[in-house]
């Protein structure tokens, strides 16, 4: 065999060195699949137990060892659930949570273009406003909210619900930050060709914002059909309750029907999941593309 050919043979078959890595590289690779289904197992497991408690009668569900699952199944948790105005309640929490991400996208997109495209005094200055508002906790200002509200008669209402959440700072942080992606040139050749601001923002802004406003959407979701405590302080009345709320009221002050909690519990996480399978692709977008620029 030639030395031309011997040499060929050498640059074509991988090294020791190339193989180990390449093995060593398989086994990171089962090890960290591996350590996801367990973590997605771990995560998983309170909601798959939730959803069959919701079939177990009030003995079995507290019962130890546990039913790891229904042997028995019935339905009685859910016929004694909605005994109650359960449909009431999920009506109130649609209402409140598509009020709060339709308002609460449109405003942080209008002022994070601001705030990110627009040059005027002080706008830094409003910026670090936002940022330190956010490290302020809800509860800190719910006196003086629940004061202005019933000054304004707005207690126990739909609006009273909806509009104190429209300036959320994170919404205008994350906005902020992703419009800071989209280039000057655009905007400066619509400017050209005549373009309004207003039919600027609406044609050529909102569409380039879709990732960040799918995030932003599920964050405002999510979040408002959890806030138990802001929600609670409020309502005054049952025809009023969110779901979290009614749910929360079929607690007895002495028991607790386990079963009929946790059939109310999964109830009200199927809107979060479908929500969140709806902007799922934005929501991942939305998170890698804003990071991009800061």
């Amino acid at each position: 065999m030639s030395s031309s050919v011997q040499a060929d043979l050498k640059t074509r078959l991988p090294s020791s060195k190339e193989i180990r890595k390449k093995q060593e590289g398989s086994i990171g690779k089962v090890l960290s699949n591996i350590l996801l289904v367990i973590a997605t197992l771990f995560f998983l497991f309170p909601f798959y137990w939730i959803v069959t408690g919701a079939f177990k009668k009030q003995t079995v569900a507290t019962a130890i060892p546990p039913e790891w699952f229904p042997v028995h199944p019935t339905l009685e948790n859910w016929t004694q659930l909605f005994k109650n105005p359960v449909w009431r309640w999920t009506l109130n929490s649609f209402i409140v949570s598509c009020g709060e991400m339709i308002a609460i996208c449109l405003v942080a997109s209008l002022a994070g273009y601001v705030l990110a495209k627009k040059f005027f005094p002080g706008r830094k200055l409003i910026f670090g406003l936002f940022v330190g508002a956010m490290a302020l906790p809800k509860q800190v200002i719910l006196v003086p909210l629940f004061t202005m509200l019933a000054d304004f008669g707005w207690v126990n209402t739909y609006h009273g619900l909806i509009l104190p959440a429209i300036g959320w700072p994170f919404g205008v942080f994350l906005m902020k930050q992703f419009s800071q992606t989209i280039p000057s040139e655009v905007l400066e050749a619509s400017r050209i060709d005549g373009c309004s601001e207003v039919r600027m923002f609406s044609t050529i802004i909102l569409p380039l914002l879709t990732p960040a406003l799918g995030a932003l959407a599920i964050f405002t979701f999510i979040g408002s059909w959890n806030d138990y405590f802001s929600q609670l302080i409020m309502t005054r009345s049952t025809s009023m309750m969110t779901l979290p709320l009614g749910i929360a009221t079929l607690q007895g002050e002495f028991t607790t029907d386990y079963g009929i909690m946790m059939a109310g519990a999964a109830l009200a996480s199927v809107p979060m999941i479908l929500i969140f399978l709806v902007f799922q692709k934005a929501f991942t977008q939305g998170i890698t593309m804003g990071a991009v620029k800061g």
